[in-house]
C-alpha cells in the first residue's frame, strides 16, 4: 500500500488567480488562536462586509474588504462578483462512515415500530449487515458507491471529509477498505482524511471472544496499517456490548506505539467512561457524547480534546440530542459531522447546522464554527483548512444567500451555489430557467 494521500489531487491549483469580490458577508473565521476554539471564541466568525478573497497556487492570498484587494489584485485571470451572496470556507465533515456498500434502509420499518439499536442488530440489520455487504462488494462496487456518496457531499459543500474503515473487521478488509479510501482521495477533489475503525463491532466469527478480538486490532491489525501508512487516526467504539474502556486502552496503547492518532466513539448509548478516556490518552476527538459524565468533559477540556457532536445520527436512530450547552459550558471545543453511515445517511452539512441550531441548542454562529475551523481541527487539518486567512487552502463556498445566519435557519434545501476547491470552482449550480 503506497503513502496515504489525502486529496485533492485532481484539482490543479489556479496558477493566475482566482478573485472573489463583493460579498455581502465574507465569512473569514480568521482569529488568533492555533487550536480549536472553545466558548464565546465560537461565536467570532470574523465577518467582512462587502469582502473579497483573492486566490492563487491553491492558496489563498489576499482578504479583506473588496476595494483594498481589488487595488491590489484587480488583474486576476478569473473574477467572480458575489453581490448579495455569503463566501466562507469550505465545510468540513468530522466524522463520516462514507466507505460501505450496501443499504440498510429497511430498518427504517423497524424503527418505526420502536425497535432500539441492538434490537434491530439482533434481527441481523446494523453495523454486521453492513460488514457482510461489504465483505462481498467487488472492488469497484465498493469505490464507485463511495465516490458517488462523495459527490453528494461535495455537491452540499463539504471540501474536506473525515472517512472511517470499519465494515471489514478483518486484516485484510480493512487494509482494503483504507486502500479504496487512498485511492478516493487521489481522485476526488474532496480532501480525505483517513481512520482505522477495526474496534467498531465483534465479528460473528468473534462472538462471545471481544477480548481477543481486541487483541487481534492492537497487536496485529494497527502494526499492519501502520507500516503501511494506511490512516491517519484510530477510532474505537467504546459502548456496552461493543468494546470496553479496558479494551480501547489497549488498542490505543498500541496505536500511540505505531504513530497513530487516537479517536474515540465515546458515551452514545450510555456512560462507558469514552471521554474520560479520550482525555487520558490523548485522543484529538471524541465524538457523541450524548451520555457524557461532567468529570468526563471537564477531563476532555483540560486535554484540549475536540467533542464531535453528530445530530443527524440522533434523529436517524431515535435517540436523544447531545446537550451542547453542557458540552460547551464544561470548556470543550465543539466541531461536529454528519456521521454519514447506512443507518444515518446524511450528505449534508448543511442538515447538521439545522440540527446543530434546533436539536443541539447551539448558537448560528457556533455551528458555523464547529462546522468549518473546529471540524478541521478535529481531523488534524486545521492548520490547512476551516477558515479564509493568507496561507491557507483556496476552499471557499458561495452561498445563495445574503447572510450566513441562514445557515441552521432554511431546513432541508442547498444554500450552496459554487464550491471552490484550490482555487477551482467545482461544482457550479446555476440558477433555473
Amino acid at each position: 500500500m503506497p503513502p496515504r494521500r489525502e486529496g485533492p489531487a485532481p484539482v490543479p491549483a489556479a496558477t493566475r488567480g482566482l478573485l472573489i469580490v463583493h460579498a455581502a458577508e465574507l465569512v473569514t473565521l480568521r482569529g488568533p488562536w492555533a487550536r480549536a476554539r472553545r466558548g464565546e471564541e465560537m461565536r467570532d466568525l470574523g465577518i467582512v462586509p462587502d469582502g473579497a478573497v483573492f486566490v492563487e497556487g491553491g492558496r489563498v492570498r489576499l482578504v479583506g474588504d473588496s476595494r483594498d484587494v481589488l487595488r491590489v489584485r484587480g488583474d486576476a485571470k478569473d473574477v467572480i462578483d458575489a453581490t448579495g451572496k455569503v463566501v466562507l470556507p469550505g465545510f468540513v465533515d468530522a466524522h463520516t462512515h462514507a466507505a460501505f456498500a450496501g443499504s440498510r434502509h429497511g430498518e427504517l420499518a423497524w424503527k418505526a415500530e420502536g425497535l432500539s439499536y441492538r434490537e434491530i442488530a439482533a434481527r441481523g440489520g446494523g453495523i454486521l449487515r453492513t460488514v457482510r455487504d461489504t465483505r462481498a462488494a467487488p472492488r469497484e462496487a465498493l469505490l464507485a458507491a463511495t465516490r458517488k456518496r462523495l459527490d453528494g457531499m461535495l455537491r452540499f459543500g463539504t471540501t474536506t471529509a473525515e472517512v472511517k474503515s470499519g465494515y471489514g473487521l478483518t486484516t485484510e478488509s480493512e487494509l482494503g477498505i483504507l486502500q479504496a479510501i487512498d485511492e478516493l482521495a487521489g481522485v476526488h477533489p474532496t480532501g480525505l482524511v483517513s481512520t482505522f475503525l477495526g474496534a467498531h463491532a465483534v465479528p460473528p466469527e468473534f462472538e462471545g471472544r471481544a477480548d481477543a478480538y481486541a487483541d487481534l486490532v492492537a497487536n496485529e491489525m494497527v502494526p499492519a496499517i501502520a507500516s503501511r501508512r494506511g490512516a491517519r487516526f484510530c477510532d474505537v467504539w467504546i459502548e456496552d456490548g461493543m468494546f470496553t474502556v479496558d479494551q480501547a486502552r489497549r488498542i490505543f496503547a498500541s496505536t500511540k506505539a505505531h504513530g497513530l492518532d487516537a479517536k474515540v466513539h465515546a458515551d452514545e448509548l450510555t456512560d462507558m467512561g469514552g471521554a474520560a478516556l479520550a482525555a487520558e490518552v490523548g485522543a484529538v476527538s471524541a465524538d457523541h457524547l450524548l451520555h457524557s459524565s461532567e468529570a468526563g468533559l471537564r477531563a476532555m477540556a483540560e486535554r484540549g480534546v475536540i467533542g464531535v457532536l453528530l445530530p443527524g445520527t440522533s434523529l436517524a436512530a431515535n435517540l436523544p440530542f447531545a446537550d451542547a450547552r453542557r458540552v460547551l459550558s464544561a470548556g470543550v471545543p465543539v466541531a461536529l459531522g454528519t456521521d454519514l453511515s447506512p443507518g444515518s445517511w446524511n450528505e449534508s452539512m448543511q442538515v447538521v447546522l439545522a440540527l446543530a441550531t434546533h436539536g443541539l441548542g447551539m448558537y448560528p454562529e457556533e455551528a458555523v464554527t464547529a462546522a468549518t475551523v473546529n471540524a478541521a481541527f478535529a481531523v488534524g487539518k486545521g492548520k490547512e483548512v476551516g477558515s479564509l486567512e493568507p496561507g491557507m487552502a483556496g476552499d471557499l463556498l458561495v452561498l445563495d444567500a445574503d447572510s450566513v445566519g441562514h445557515l441552521g435557519y432554511r431546513l432541508g434545501g442547498n444554500l450552496v451555489e459554487k464550491v471552490i476547491k484550490a482555487g477551482r470552482v467545482v461544482v457550479d449550480r446555476a440558477p433555473l430557467k
